[in-house]
């Protein structure tokens, strides 16, 4: 079954590849949803898939891209949006 998640990815995750990093991943995953960066300066994903997949998304975020360094990742349950890929979006 399908299930959203919205993740706030925290640390040096701006200006770093960050976003296409995300989009790469969730899109070979088969996910659905996108990736921003905030004005705060974390990166916000929402993502659409099965659980297990999502799981495997958030174990990539943790790691980051190599010139990244995440201190933390909050996770939040989501109501399912209509999207029919994973893309970069404008910041916010």
């Amino acid at each position: 079954m399908k299930t959203a998640k919205r993740y706030f990815v925290e640390g040096r995750v701006q200006g770093v590849g960050f976003r296409l990093f995300v989009e790469r991943i969730a899109s070979e995953l088969g996910l659905k949803g996108y990736v921003r960066n905030r004005y705060d300066g974390r990166v916000e994903v929402y993502a659409i898939g099965e659980e297990v997949v999502l799981e495997q998304l958030r174990g990539q975020l943790q790691a980051g891209p190599p010139a990244s360094r995440v201190d933390r990742v909050e996770e939040h349950a989501a109501s399912i949006e209509k999207h029919k890929t994973f893309h970069v979006e404008g910041s916010l």
